[in-house]
């Protein structure tokens, strides 16, 4: 998961970009990047941590131009600590392309060996993403070669990407001198829209992970990328679209829905908002089957993506809604750092029990879900610690029995409390009175119920069903030894070095 951004304009717009990041910023607080156009030149600054830690005022000056991207880095391939990773990626053949990519590439170890033995290109990191453009770039020389680029040749581009990529993409690139490029993986798995807007100067056109950065930028949402569909907005604005490649199908990550997206987003025509309701009307169901709402004094949300699904199975079993935790807002999510160790040492400095809502009280907390169960441990016991008499645990979500390679981390079955275990031996090991998940049928059932047009979802990590490849045991077990080969560089590495050559200016 990372949140990606575009945008074509008739003023400077490396403002926009980064406010536009800020509010995609829950996407990814590893790294962040921005890159600009002015004429055929590009300008870059990118390096590890937070947008407003990456971006200072010396930077932004060092951005000029009227067409840009930009993301926010939450790494789920390659070194987490290597700042040369971090996005966007650039070539500089043909014309310079820049992109930024939100997924995850099963086969990027494949597509590797492919770029070297055929293509003649040269990866020089673990990232994906690096592939991909080397991949996109490839193509855009075969179908424009010996002609002008235009939006046909790039649209032939990106239905030869569809051939030969598999996995999860939402993608923004930069062709320099032609404008920018938008396209997502045939399930739409990973979520990209775009909209409109009146600039100082004239109109824009954005591109971005999520609608908030659209709205919250104040433009107007137009609609979600389709599945394969290609947009190619010129540099006069003008916006291009193809589906480029054939049977598509709309199935996006419910994870995202669950947990990933603001809920003041949009995705897919849903409402993240919504979607949260559905799903805790749905698991006040399961709560009542379970456990007697007279054995329930208070209903707590875990902060934050749970809030709405507390709220809604407090108000269908009858029980008060209250605030027991304070989050402290300066710590980033637990569940995006890199590291069993740096997650469990967060979760305290994270959240604060208030006694008063716990002392003396049968507690129901709710949570969004429950990944590797350590979190969820430490937060019963901070309830105890606070004085409640008995803790029950609910989940919003179905238990995390499989592990994800699209683009969310969780890429070991290991890593997961609920592989391999029984209900009970969950609830044993995060020290619940009782313990309560989302049925899986159910939670499907109530956010398609937002939207006709959905096909289905995403759900491996649910239901073991991938349908983007990339779930075999051999292939598993392959992203399973990359994922400690990474753990082991991260370790070994600490502070990546700069690719200097790609930064704007010297990092701030």
């Amino acid at each position: 998961m990372c949140g990606i951004v575009g945008v074509i304009a008739k003023s400077p717009v490396n403002q926009l970009i980064y406010d536009a990041l800020l509010l995609l910023q829950h996407r990814g607080q590893d790294a962040a990047g921005i890159v600009t156009m002015q004429g055929t030149k590009c300008f870059m600054q990118k390096a590890r941590g937070m947008v407003r830690d990456v971006f200072r005022t010396r930077n932004m000056r060092a951005l000029p131009g009227n067409v840009g991207l930009g993301q926010v880095r939450y790494p789920t391939a390659g070194n987490a600590y290597s700042e040369e990773e971090a996005q966007p990626f650039y070539v500089n053949a043909p014309y310079g392309i820049v992109l930024v990519h939100n997924g995850n590439l099963t086969n990027a170890t494949a597509l590797k060996q492919e770029l070297f033995d055929i293509d003649r290109r040269h990866i020089n990191t673990g990232s994906d993403t690096e592939v991909l453009i080397n991949v996109l770039a490839h193509e855009i020389e075969r179908a424009a070669r010996d002609r002008q680029l235009s939006p046909e040749e790039v649209f032939a581009a990106v239905g030869a990407v569809h051939r030969r990529v598999r996995g999860s993409y939402a993608v923004v690139a930069l062709i320099a001198g032609h404008g920018l490029l938008a396209f997502r993986d045939p399930f739409g798995i990973r979520p990209l829209a775009f909209g409109e807007g009146a600039g100082p100067e004239g109109r824009e056109v954005m591109v971005a992970s999520e609608s908030v950065a659209i709205v919250g930028t104040g433009h107007t949402l137009t609609r979600d990328v389709a599945p394969v569909e290609a947009i190619f907005i010129d540099l006069d604005g003008t916006v291009h679209a193809r589906q480029c490649a054939e049977h598509p199908k709309l199935q996006p990550c419910m994870f995202e829905y669950v947990y990933l997206a603001r809920p003041d987003s949009i995705l897919d025509g849903v409402s993240v908002y919504q979607a949260r309701l559905n799903l805790g009307e749905t698991l006040a169901q399961r709560v009542i089957s379970t456990l007697p709402p007279s054995e329930i004094d208070v209903v707590i949300p875990i902060p934050e993506s749970s809030r709405p699904s507390a709220m809604q199975l407090a108000q269908r079993i009858g029980k008060p809604y209250r605030e027991g935790f304070v989050k402290n807002r300066y710590v980033g999510r637990t569940f995006i750092m890199p590291g069993q160790g740096v997650r469990k040492k967060s979760v305290r400095q994270k959240l604060n029990a208030i006694e008063i809502e716990f002392r003396g009280r049968n507690v129901l907390l709710v949570d969004d879900s429950i990944v590797r169960g350590t979190t969820s441990k430490e937060i019963v016991q901070m309830a105890r610690d606070a004085g409640a008499k008995k803790v029950y645990l609910a989940s919003a979500a179905p238990p995390v029995r499989f592990p994800n390679v699209y683009g969310i981390d969780m890429p070991t079955a290991e890593e997961l409390i609920a592989h391999d275990r029984s209900i009970e031996e969950i609830r044993e090991f995060v020290g619940a009175d009782k313990l309560i998940y989302q049925d899986v049928a159910a939670m499907k059932r109530v956010v398609a119920a937002l939207n006709p047009k959905l096909e289905g979802f995403e759900a491996s990590c649910f239901d073991g069903v991938y349908i983007a490849g990339g779930g075999s045991a051999d292939e598993l077990a392959a992203m399973a030894a990359d994922r400690q080969r990474s753990v082991e560089d991260d370790e070994a590495a600490g502070d990546g070095k700069t690719l200097t050559l790609q930064s704007a200016t010297e990092p701030a």
